[in-house]
C-alpha cells in the first residue's frame, strides 16, 4: 500500500530523476524540439515535490492536484502544462484516498494518462509521452487483476514504458516542432516519451527502495 507520505516521497524521487536526467532530455529535444525539457521537467517536478513536501494532508488526491497547481505555475511551457495536467487529474481521481492499493496505482497512472491526452489531444501512436505511457498503464492495470505484488508490477510497468519509448523511433511526429519534419521525424525517438520512461523507472525504483 501506499500512503500520503509514501506519495510525498515518489515526488521527491521523480524531482531527482527529472535532474538527473537532465542533460539527458536536453540532448533528446535538441534534434525535435527548444532543447529545454530538461530544464522544464527537472525544474517542474522539484516544484511540484516542494509544494507538498511538508504537508500534513493525507489525502493522495488533494496531495497530487497540489503538486501539479505548483507544477503549472513553475514551467508554464507546453510540456510543463501536460505534465501538470496529468498530476491534477489524478488528484481529482484518487479525491478522498489515503492509501493506494495495485488497482489505485493503476487508476493513478492512468488518471494521469487521461489528463495528458485531455489537454494535448494526442493518440497513441502520434509519437508523444502517451506512447511511453500507454503500456505501463495497460500492465498496472493487468497485474493488478491478477494480483501481482506491486513492486513486481512497479517493474513490469517501467519495462513497458521503455519498450513503449524505444517503439517511437519509427514513429511519425504528429505534434510539436517534430512534426514539421514529417517522413525525417521518423528516425528519431521521442523526448517526452523518454520522460514517460523516467516516470516509470523511477516509481520501479522507489517501490524497490520501500520494501529494503
Amino acid at each position: 500500500m501506499l500512503n500520503a507520505n509514501d506519495f510525498k516521497k515518489l515526488m521527491q524521487h521523480w524531482a531527482e530523476v527529472m535532474v538527473a536526467n537532465r542533460d539527458y532530455l536536453i540532448e533528446l529535444d535538441s534534434h525535435v524540439g527548444d532543447s529545454d525539457l530538461g530544464l522544464t521537467m527537472g525544474d517542474g517536478f522539484t516544484a511540484a515535490s516542494r509544494a507538498i513536501a511538508d504537508s500534513d494532508e493525507t489525502d493522495i488526491g488533494k496531495l497530487a492536484y497540489a503538486a501539479g497547481k505548483a507544477m503549472s505555475t513553475a514551467v508554464p511551457s507546453t510540456m510543463g502544462t501536460l505534465m501538470a495536467s496529468g498530476l491534477m487529474s489524478a488528484g481529482k481521481a484518487l479525491r478522498g484516498k489515503t492509501e493506494l492499493d495495485s488497482r489505485g496505482v493503476a487508476d493513478l497512472f492512468q488518471a494521469f494518462f487521461d489528463g495528458v491526452q485531455n489537454r494535448g489531444k494526442a493518440q497513441v501512436g502520434d509519437k508523444t509521452f502517451l506512447d511511453g505511457l500507454y503500456g505501463a498503464v495497460e500492465s498496472l492495470k493487468a497485474d493488478a487483476a491478477a494480483g501481482v505484488s506491486m513492486i513486481e508490477a512497479a517493474k513490469r510497468a517501467a519495462e513497458a514504458a521503455h519498450r513503449g519509448f524505444l517503439g517511437t523511433k519509427g514513429m511519425i511526429a504528429q505534434f510539436g516542432r517534430a512534426a514539421g519534419r514529417g517522413e525525417q521525424s521518423r528516425d528519431l525517438l521521442d523526448p517526452g516519451a523518454a520522460v514517460a520512461d523516467l516516470l516509470m523507472k523511477g516509481y520501479a525504483e522507489f517501490m524497490s527502495g520501500k520494501a529494503e
